[in-house]
């Protein structure tokens, strides 16, 4: 009956890495040379002086996330738009949205993020320059690409650069161990954790490929992980990885 429960839950709960999503900077691994005591972006949000910038780094390691956080921490509404899906009419109907809702924000400039903003295009990136200088929007974008060769030069001259770095084996252990603690699944699987060499070389330091693995092994029904039972399954389900 239990097993049955636990997966009814699980179906209708969203995947691993989005449950295991951090809320604020103590619950966020990695980049400490960005969000350590006394660093850069810890001290913009500490100190409230958000300005625009663009966080550059590999997948998963954390940039939508550290983008929420720093929204939410500072008290910014927050609007989001994809690079693949969205023109500059998008662009512009958030911006408006900013300036119509301006006198409702205590002055607190909204927080804009734009996902693979290396995929828009001139006359998109143009679109964001009066509103990004006048202070109507807080740029934030996220890019996989270097933002010197991406980011049209007005725009990256009003926006800091931050570099991501993958996600290191301690932090890749952290992140295990708090996701077998902490998620309300995971935690009443009583799953032992025996290896983690083939777990943290298949994700490459990649915080989502970490998770989608972990609930990809632990779904099949384990009692616990080790490297032949992460290889089997990564091999017998090549797409999901």
């Amino acid at each position: 009956m239990f097993e049955d429960d636990n997966i009814g839950r699980s179906r209708m709960l969203p995947p691993l890495p989005e449950r295991m999503r951090p809320q604020s900077l103590d619950g966020y691994v990695g980049q400490r040379h960005l969000i350590g005591k006394g660093c850069i972006l810890r001290n913009m949000i500490e100190s409230g002086n958000l300005s625009s910038f663009i966080l550059w780094g590999p997948p998963g390691v954390g940039k939508t996330t550290l983008s929420r956080i720093v929204a939410q921490s500072l008290g910014r509404e927050f609007y989001t738009l994809s690079a693949v899906s969205s023109g500059v009419k998008d662009v512009r109907d958030v911006i408006d949205k900013a300036r119509s809702n301006s006198i409702f924000s205590r002055g607190l400039s909204p927080v804009l993020f734009i996902d693979e903003i290396h995929r828009f295009n001139k006359s998109q990136q143009d679109a964001l320059l009066g509103a990004v200088e006048d202070g109507t929007i807080v740029l934030i974008g996220a890019t996989t690409e270097n933002p010197s060769f991406e980011v049209i030069t007005p725009l990256l001259s009003r926006c800091q650069v931050f570099v991501l770095k993958s996600l290191a084996q301690e932090d890749l252990m952290s992140l295990l161990e708090r996701a077998m603690k902490e998620d309300e699944i995971l935690r009443n699987m009583d799953i032992e954790v025996q290896e983690t060499d083939a777990l943290f070389r298949f994700s490459a330091g990649d915080a989502r490929k970490l998770l989608n693995i972990i609930e990809l092994v632990t779904n099949s029904g384990v009692k616990f992980i080790d490297n032949e039972t992460v290889t089997k399954q990564l091999q017998q389900n090549p797409v999901a990885y």
